[in-house]
C-alpha cells in the first residue's frame, strides 16, 4: 500500500527543516542557505510539508535543495509536525532536521534589544514564553540531526557556520565539532559525546605551565605524555568507530565531541587538539575544533 506522498523526493534531492527556539538564529541559518542556492519557505505550517515536498519532486530538478523553517507560530506544532514527518518517511523522504537553541539569558537579552515580545509570552514576562516554547520543541530537540547553540555566536558566526555545515553536497561527509570546555562552566548544550579528562595531572599546578594553555607545545607535551592519556585517545576513536558507521548508514552528517577538564584551558584543549588530529585522518572526515572556555578566568 503507498502513501500520498510515496516517492516525492529524488535521491539526489535534499530536505533540511530548521526549527528551534525563537531568538536562536532560524532566520540567519535560512538567509544563509537562501545564498548558498537553497529554495528556502519560512514559517510554513507542517500539514504543507508533504504538499510542499511533492511540489519539489516535481519540479524536475529545479527545487534541489529544499529548506523549510517551522516555529512556534505553527499551532500545534509538534504533533503536526510529527504526523507530516512520519508520512515522509513511510514514503521513502529522507531529511535532517536542525534545531537553533540558545541559553535563557541570551535569549532575553535579544528579545529586549529587539524591543518585541516573546511569541508565547501572553501577558507573562520573556522568560515564561521561553519555557512555554522549550515545553513545545523538546521533542523536536531530541528528534533532530543537528543542534546549532548560538549561544557565543554573532550572527555572523552563525552565518559562517550554517554555510559550511551546507555548502556541499555529494558522498557522506561526517561534520566532527570537537569542543573543549571547563567543568566548572557547565556541560555544552549542543554536545552529543563528552569526554572527561580530569584523571590527567593538571599542568595548573606545574607552576612554569600554569600561564600557558593547551595550545602551547609545553603544555601539550605534558598532557600528551601523562600515563593514560594516549591509551584513552586512541581507545576513544576505536569505540567512535561503529559509531561513525551508524551515522553514514542512517544519512546522519554531524556530531559533537565535547572534552572537559576543570577550566577548560590545559587538559581539555591539548587532547581536544590530538583527537580532532586524529579524527581528521578518516576518510571522509571533516573536524572543526573550538575551545569554548579557553580565556576565561
Amino acid at each position: 500500500m503507498t502513501t500520498e506522498y510515496e516517492a516525492v523526493k529524488p535521491p539526489e534531492s535534499e530536505l533540511v527543516i530548521v526549527t528551534g527556539m525563537s531568538g536562536a538564529g532560524r532566520t540567519t541559518v535560512a538567509h544563509a542557505l537562501e545564498d548558498l542556492g537553497w529554495y528556502v519557505v519560512e514559517n510554513l505550517p507542517p500539514s504543507m510539508l508533504g504538499m510542499l515536498t511533492e511540489l519539489m519532486s516535481r519540479s524536475r530538478g529545479t527545487i534541489a535543495r529544499l529548506a523549510v523553517v517551522m516555529d512556534v507560530r505553527s499551532k500545534d506544532l509538534f504533533p503536526e509536525i510529527r504526523e507530516s514527518l512520519a508520512l515522509l518517511t513511510s514514503g521513502g523522504v529522507k531529511y535532517r532536521m536542525v534545531y537553533l537553541d540558545a541559553s535563557d539569558e541570551v535569549l532575553v537579552r535579544r528579545f529586549e534589544q529587539g524591543r518585541r515580545p516573546h511569541p508565547l509570552q501572553e501577558d507573562g514576562r520573556i522568560l515564561d514564553g521561553i519555557q512555554r516554547e522549550r515545553d513545545v520543541t523538546g521533542p523536536l530537540r531530541e528528534a533532530a540531526e543537528l543542534i546549532l547553540d548560538s549561544t557565543s555566536m554573532s550572527v555572523h558566526d552563525l552565518a559562517r557556520s550554517a554555510t559550511e555545515l551546507f555548502a556541499e553536497s555529494g558522498p557522506i561527509i561526517l561534520r566532527i565539532n570537537v569542543m573543549s570546555f571547563g567543568f566548572k562552566y557547565g556541560l555544552p548544550t549542543d554536545a552529543n559525546y563528552v569526554a572527561d579528562v580530569r584523571f590527567i595531572p593538571n599542568p595548573h599546578w606545574v607552576p612554569e605551565l600554569r600561564p600557558q594553555t593547551g595550545k602551547d607545545k609545553e603544555v601539550s607535551d605534558y598532557v600528551l605524555s601523562q600515563p593514560g592519556t594516549n591509551e584513552f585517545i586512541t581507545n576513544y576513536l576505536k569505540a567512535l568507530e561503529p559509531v561513525f558507521e551508524g551515522y553514514r548508514r542512517e544519512n546522519k552528517h554531524y556530531a559533537t565531541i565535547a572534552v572537559g577538564c576543570t577550566g577548560g584551558k590545559h587538559r581539555s584543549v591539548a587532547t581536544t587538539i590530538e583527537l580532532g588530529r586524529r579524527l581528521a585522518q578518516l576518510p571522509n572526515v571533516r573536524v572543526n575544533i573550538t575551545h569554548r572556555d579557553l580565556g576565561r578566568e
